[in-house]
């Protein structure tokens, strides 16, 4: 019994910095502030003008500024005047008026301008930006240098590898290069 107990009081030491690593709900603002002071969030953030921490597993609220992270596995949610910005992982869905990814991401991108880099899911805004591919943008204009879909007025990306319907498409290796209504590669 005294060495059962011995087992399990070890395992609960090795297992407690895992489990307390991230706190459950934070404050972030200006100059690296947050309250707790921690590196992850695994529940809920509020970001107010700038806010900035390593990951967020849950919802990150943005009001009247930046919420930053490295890595999130949530929602990313602007109010009021409030955008997210990812560096290196975004998986689940960013919606605010500014969406900004450098990293990969996996989910939803909505908002008023998207500026992405690798996005395995959907880019709905008014401008959607992507130095990467992209694998679907809906918007007045998106510009990305590898698309497989792109819906929208104005739509240019260097190589499409399915279809762009809109006003003006432009595709490097479209069938024609600029073309209205429909353009797909040749």
């Amino acid at each position: 019994m005294k060495k059962a107990a011995s087992t399990l009081a070890l395992m609960a030491a090795v297992a407690a910095p895992a489990v307390f690593a991230s706190t459950p709900v934070m404050f972030s603002t200006l100059n690296g502030f947050n309250a707790p002071d921690a590196g992850a969030v695994g529940g809920v953030r509020l970001a107010v003008l700038h806010g900035q921490v390593d990951e967020v597993k849950g919802v990150d609220f943005s009001l009247l500024g930046m919420s930053e992270t490295k890595r999130t596995t949530g929602v990313n949610f602007g109010l009021f005047f409030g955008a997210s910005k990812v560096t290196q992982e975004m998986k689940g869905a960013s919606l605010g008026l500014f969406n900004w990814n450098t990293g990969k991401t996996q989910g939803v991108n909505l908002g008023a301008v998207n500026v992405t880099q690798d996005v395995q899911g959907l880019n709905w805004s008014a401008v959607n930006y992507s130095e990467g591919y992209t694998m679907a943008d809906i918007g007045l204009a998106s510009i990305s240098n590898k698309s497989n879909f792109q819906f929208g007025i104005f739509n240019k990306t260097n190589t499409i590898d399915g279809i762009q319907i809109g006003l003006i498409n432009c595709a490097d290796n479209g069938f024609l290069k600029c073309f209205p209504i429909i353009n797909f590669a040749k």
